[in-house]
């Protein structure tokens, strides 16, 4: 039987297989030169031709550097390795998340090592990925980040980062406000109330929602100073333009503190602030405890 197109032995079924695979197959050495690819790894990488493709070398094409040599070390140990994700940059910039699987080989006529490869493009999964996960840390009422963004925050922050600030707003009576005007009415306050946090930072600085009613500003690399600054403008603009009245209370964080009690001493200040405007002057008389 004539094995033509009828097995992978056969080598006119491997060459057909190779050009018509939607998967990017390439030949690499182990100076990184392209030696030969199939049309689907040049379509990957928006170039026309061989020719054009073996302008760059694997190293170029490869964002992380740190991760190319990870990669490299994982194949000199155990003579393959699958799946290993990369970021690669195209000719024209734009830049591509893979998977990729090699396999390494002696050439039989140098004795040099050879790489052949697969690339699987992952970078439109990635990027639904990201987008479901920042969905996840979002509050669908307000467009505020979360309490889950705060629990990764306080992952990402350790206690040897650098300076943050803190601050702790909670919406004055917001729950006889609601018990008054109704949920709807409610609601709208919130959403006019978180627009209104995020107009007195910066687009980098995340305003989180906590609670029903409560609020955290994360100040990230800002000192006590500026942390104070910050608290002070907002209280500023509360008596003008905020929606409606709201207590603060700001923290600087403390050498090898984390987040979680950076942000429970700005909530206690918050608390102090509240007591002291809402108790009588002196000259009215001082409540009996």
């Amino acid at each position: 039987m004539n094995p033509r197109f009828r097995s992978l032995a056969d080598p006119a079924t491997l060459v057909s297989l190779v050009q018509n695979l939607r998967e990017a197959i390439y030949i690499t050495n182990g100076r990184g030169e392209i030696l030969d690819a199939n049309p689907a790894f040049m379509t990957m990488l928006g170039v026309r031709s061989l020719a054009d493709l073996q302008n760059y070398g694997a190293n170029e094409l490869v964002v992380d550097a740190s991760r190319r040599m990870q990669q490299l070390e994982q194949i000199d140990r155990h003579g393959f390795v699958r799946d290993f994700e990369l970021q690669l940059v195209r000719p024209d910039g734009a830049i591509l998340t893979v998977l990729d699987t090699v396999f390494s080989v002696t050439d039989p006529e140098s004795g040099e090592p050879l790489y052949h490869g697969v690339l699987v493009d992952i970078t439109a999964r990635k990027r639904m990925e990201e987008e479901l996960r920042q969905q996840s840390m979002r509050d669908p009422l307000t467009g505020c980040f979360n309490r889950r963004y705060l629990a990764e925050m306080d992952e990402e922050l350790s206690p040897s980062d650098g300076s943050w600030g803190c601050l702790f707003i909670d919406i004055d009576h917001f729950k006889h406000y609601n018990d008054t005007h109704g949920h709807a009415m409610g609601d709208n306050t919130l959403i006019r109330m978180s627009r209104f946090l995020m107009r007195q930072v910066r687009a980098e600085e995340p305003v989180i929602r906590v609670g029903g009613d409560e609020f955290v500003i994360l100040l990230r690399g800002a000192s006590e100073a500026q942390t104070m600054m910050v608290a002070q403008r907002m209280q500023a603009a509360a008596l003008r333009t905020a929606p409606v009245p709201f207590s603060l209370g700001w923290a600087s964080r403390q050498p090898s503190e984390n987040l979680m009690n950076t942000m429970h001493r700005a909530d206690q200040n918050l608390l102090a602030v509240r007591v002291i405007v809402r108790t009588p002057s002196r000259t009215q008389g001082v409540p009996e405890p």
